[in-house]
């Protein structure tokens, strides 16, 4: 396979062969990964799909095949004028349990720049509106949700921007968030655009305290997904696992990004908190 007159490099190749493999060992690695809270993070590219067509009932449905407990969703409202909703969120709302965490928007918005974060069931205890700096439009939804009546989680659903510089400005106020004293079981749930490594990397600024992540998973272009845009991260270790993209008929049309999912384990949330709290009792 060659491309542009040069041969495909060779992390090319190797991306479309793992994802070969990963698609033949999903139904076994369901089997004995996949419990949890199933979370999702996806962007939607305004519901207009790889064949250009504006549909926002074919994004819903992939929603549905997703059938997630909480879903980051980018990219969900038109981004100039009155930044109009894009979904039918009542009847998602009927058809999946799935309610947005409330914000105080302006217009016609379903989030903030964008954002919107679902959940099905727990209470919202908390919620933030962030605006990230740079030349684009770009924010966050931080919300402190409890899942599960035992322990609040906070999640982050954040849409970072094309510019590396802005994406590094972007990634040290997500960090900013999460420098209480009260240091909270955190995820992050977005669209990062980074998929590049080392210093200069929105990856590396982020991983002084979200630390060690499953390997990354292409999600984008949807067709043939080689770049590792979106990402499911945590604060605790082992708190994620299965992580996967939602690749279907469906959703590789649907938008540009497929969908990617996880497990998030509430019960270790609750046991890492625990050993935490034990270590610092001791020192």
């Amino acid at each position: 396979m060659r491309m542009n007159g040069r041969s495909l490099p060779a992390s090319v190749l190797l991306t479309i062969r793992d994802r070969r493999m990963r698609k033949a060992n999903a139904a076994a690695h369901k089997a004995t990964a996949a419990t949890g809270t199933l979370v999702a993070s996806y962007n939607v590219h305004k519901c207009i799909g790889v064949d250009r067509k504006f549909d926002p009932e074919r994004t819903s449905r992939v929603i549905r095949e997703i059938d997630p407990d909480v879903i980051a969703l980018q990219e969900a409202d038109n981004r100039f004028g009155d930044r109009d909703g894009l979904l039918d969120l009542p009847r998602l709302e009927r058809e999946t349990g799935l309610v947005p965490v409330p914000i105080s928007a302006t217009g016609k918005g379903h989030g903030w720049h964008g954002n919107v974060l679902l959940f099905k069931k727990g209470v919202v205890r908390d919620v933030h509106q962030i605006r990230l700096p740079g030349l684009e439009p770009r924010g966050a939804v931080v919300a402190e949700i409890d899942l599960d009546g035992n322990r609040t989680l906070r999640v982050i659903a954040a849409h970072l921007g094309l510019l590396r510089h802005s994406r590094s400005q972007q990634a040290r106020v997500v960090l900013d968030i999460m420098s209480s004293a009260d240091e909270k079981p955190t995820l992050l749930l977005g669209d990062l655009n980074e998929w590049r490594l080392g210093n200069r990397s929105a990856l590396n600024t982020l991983h002084a305290t979200f630390g060690p992540q499953p390997p990354a998973v292409p999600t984008f272009p949807s067709n043939l997904p080689l770049l590792a845009l979106d990402r499911i991260m945590t604060n605790r270790h082992g708190m994620i696992a299965a992580v996967e993209a939602h690749d279907t008929p469906l959703s590789r049309v649907a938008s540009d990004h497929l969908p990617l999912t996880a497990f998030v384990r509430l019960d270790h949330m609750v046991s890492a908190d625990h050993t935490t709290m034990t270590s610092m009792m001791n020192d």
